[in-house]
């Protein structure tokens, strides 16, 4: 066993974890940091890995040889190759030096694998006092219903066929937000429903996919979704209505929770905390 969880279990201000992403409290483990290293070697998805519903094969991967384990900071690089490539160094410790120690490492094995990018991965406390990136944020669907929010939502496969057929322009215009990514996705029948909101026969928002998967402790988590509105349709109200409808599916799917990620004080941030969800830290990544 690499990691000793009595020097890694202090320094995990937010549960996030290399290559996997954000994760639930009870699942933090050493069990799962060991994980990791093995996937490293093997180069396959973790059985509990979000990425495995598209398929192919994993691209991030931890670099096992270079890992700093210490009772003050732990830090793990991980490689892409995807575009011009990144090393991110995940920097975990309760001091700020560790940033320092973090953007050192990460410039380095930049150059050593050839990559363009270098990035720290600084993990932050759920009272960190001013955050900056990203919000991880928990709903927790055993806290209590989730009533159906009416309007005009319902899976794209239910509307009629003239106004699924608006779903391509929709999500050409909303490409920066995943959705052709995701329009892509539903094209070659690889994830789950996706739900959109219309208005005079037009769609103007849309939510998903929508699956249910265990995590690492086997617990079923409502998978992270894609979402996003039209410029020209907000303000009225429709982002609410697909996010209550996403989690009304996914609780009379049997969800336990789910895991949201969103930019501290953006739209959905703001969304999100108005709904009540637990905030469980932060994560903001600065350029090596």
């Amino acid at each position: 066993m690499f990691f000793r969880w009595d020097w890694l279990r202090p320094q995990l201000t937010a549960p996030i974890v290399p290559t996997l992403g954000p994760v639930h409290p009870d699942a933090l483990s050493v069990d799962l940091f060991e994980d990791i290293l093995r996937a490293a070697d093997t180069g396959d998805f973790l059985p509990y890995d979000k990425d495995r519903r598209w398929g192919g094969e994993k691209d991030e991967k931890v670099l096992g040889e270079d890992v700093v384990h210490q009772p003050g900071r732990t830090l793990i690089p991980t490689l892409t190759r995807r575009g011009r490539g990144t090393v991110k160094v995940f920097a975990y410790g309760l001091r700020d030096s560790v940033v320092e120690d973090a953007d050192e490492l990460a410039s380095k094995l930049a150059a050593v694998h050839d990559v363009v990018n270098a990035q720290v991965v600084r993990p932050l406390s759920p009272k960190t006092a001013h955050p900056r990136g990203t919000r991880i944020q928990l709903k927790d669907f055993t806290a209590g219903p989730c009533p159906d929010p009416g309007g005009p939502v319902r899976p794209v496969t239910a509307w009629p066929t003239a106004v699924q057929k608006a779903f391509a322009p929709f999500a050409d215009t909303m490409a920066t937000d995943g959705l052709a990514f995701l329009h892509h996705q539903m094209q070659a029948d690889r994830c789950g429903p996706v739900l959109a909101a219309v208005v005079d026969d037009r769609i103007v928002g849309a939510i998903g996919p929508m699956e249910v998967r265990a995590d690492a402790i086997g617990r079923p988590q409502l998978m992270p979704q894609y979402f996003a509105v039209l410029p020209d349709a907000r303000g009225q109200g429709l982002g609410r209505t697909l996010w209550r409808a996403a989690m009304r599916w996914g609780q009379t799917h049997g969800a336990a929770y789910q895991l949201l990620q969103t930019e501290v004080d953006g739209p959905s941030d703001q969304l999100c905390q108005s709904e009540g969800l637990a905030t469980l830290g932060f994560s903001h990544t600065t350029r090596a």
